[in-house]
């Protein structure tokens, strides 16, 4: 079966297959290795925290870096297809030499194999998200493109949650956790790269011309919807931060259920699924983005009731995971294929197609976003004399309940503000997809 844009509904699946693996390492990188390296391994936690920092900071080079050599870079079996495959060994490589080292690794070690398998994720993230982008402009199969894409991300989520309790011989992720995980990403990787790379087709290059660095930077800064948009998809990203970094404190010490956090989770990132194809049948009456912020403001009287729990209260938290696990489905889908028109008011003016650059910068502001919501919520909790080892006052409590539910609902009522009259709409992409397939640009 074949979608009236071209692309056979087979190939949309194929195209998302690799996102499984690619989000199986995502959560143990952030969260398993630090914990593993530190208190199995016996590393410096100080030091294991500035190395990963550093790493960090690499990225915001190395991902622009990336994004704008794969576009610049054209090789004969196409610049999406190329820079995506030359990024999976180094990823398999680096990913198993950071999940499964040996008894003994120095910070050094850490530190290196860190930075290779940070280049290789890039170089298959970067490339894999603007080809997605670019193989259809039809504004609404934008949307089914990254809703297959992000709702296979959550799957692979999932899956780096349930496969470690499986194989650990305790609750906490271990070498025996970590090395599944290697293994499902090692073998996963290039057979779904693979199996992508034939059946899902290059798309087609719609530069007509080639902008120098400093002319192409003038085109971003003065590209204002993409500002927006990335303000918006950052202040998103950081209210979904703040609970994603405190739910396992908030699940044990506000509701006092420690053996529910996994069951919890699991809710939570199947009901995201499951709200992938509601959303998307919502754009299509009502456009993308205020689809999106509908789901948003929906989200917002739900996230206000975390603050009326307290101790065994985990039937009404689990009611609460299901209702805002839906509206997730919105924030995975939507905010995605909205980059990739925007990215053709670019194209249009500039008269280069650089989906690789911006989708770096996309992916700076997620990571930036992760980050803050660490850097913010810690020290406040700290302030607050919150301790996840004792038992809290109830000031500190509320503390705690504030940062999962009340702070997130004032940033993203600033979002939708942003989001609500975007200029951006079905109307007016398709007028620069005239422009960008004629060669008017």
């Amino acid at each position: 079966m074949t979608h009236s844009s071209g692309l056979r509904w087979s190939q949309i699946l194929i195209y998302g297959l690799p996102a499984i693996p690619i989000s199986v390492l995502t959560l143990p990188f952030f969260i398993f290795v630090p914990t593993f390296y530190t208190k199995s391994l016996g590393l410096d936690l100080a030091l294991v925290g500035i190395v990963l920092f550093a790493i960090r900071l690499f990225n915001a080079v190395n991902d622009p870096l990336i994004g704008l050599l794969s576009d610049r870079i054209r090789p004969s079996f196409g610049r999406r297809r190329s820079w995506f495959l030359a990024g999976v060994p180094l990823t398999i490589a680096g990913t198993w030499m950071i999940f499964v080292p040996g008894p003994a690794p120095s910070i050094t070690y850490l530190a290196l194999w860190g930075l290779a398998l940070s280049v290789g994720w890039s170089m298959v993230q970067l490339p894999y998200a603007a080809w997605g982008a670019e193989l259809s402009g039809n504004y609404q199969m934008r949307s089914r493109l990254s809703g297959v894409r992000e709702g296979l991300v959550v799957i692979g989520t999932l899956i780096a949650i349930i496969l470690p309790i499986l194989v650990s011989s305790s609750r906490e992720v271990d070498a025996a956790g970590l090395y599944a995980l290697a293994l499902f990403v090692c073998v996963g990787l290039p057979l779904t790269a693979a199996l992508t790379v034939w059946n899902v087709p290059e798309p087609k290059e719609h530069s007509h011309q080639s902008v120098n660095f400093h002319d192409g930077m003038r085109f971003l800064r003065n590209n204002t919807v993409f500002i927006r948009l990335l303000i918006a998809f950052f202040i998103n990203g950081l209210a979904n931060g703040l609970p994603a970094t405190l739910f396992l404190l908030f699940v044990g010490n506000v509701l006092n259920a420690e053996a529910a956090q996994g069951p919890l989770l699991i809710v939570y990132f199947l009901c995201g699924v499951l709200g992938v194809p509601v959303w998307l049948k919502v754009s299509d009456r009502l456009g993308k983005h205020r689809t999106w912020c509908v789901a948003m403001s929906l989200a917002l009287p739900v996230f206000l009731m975390v603050m009326l729990l307290g101790d065994g209260d985990v039937w009404w938290f689990a009611a609460i995971s299901v209702l805002t696990g839906l509206t997730l489905g919105a924030d995975l889908t939507l905010p995605a294929s909205i980059q990739a028109d925007v990215i053709d008011l670019d194209t249009a003016e500039s008269g280069e197609q650089r989906s690789g650059l911006y989708f770096a910068f996309w992916g700076l502001a997620t990571k930036a976003s992760l980050a803050l919501g660490v850097g913010l919520a810690f020290p406040l909790l700290a302030l607050a004399g919150f301790d996840a080892r004792l038992d809290n006052a109830p000031g500190a409590l509320f503390t705690l309940s504030f940062l999962y539910g009340g702070l997130p609902v004032f940033l993203k009522s600033i979002a939708i503000a942003l989001m609500w009259n975007f200029p951006l709409d079905e109307a007016r992409q398709i007028e620069l997809r005239q422009k960008i397939e004629t060669g008017s640009a």
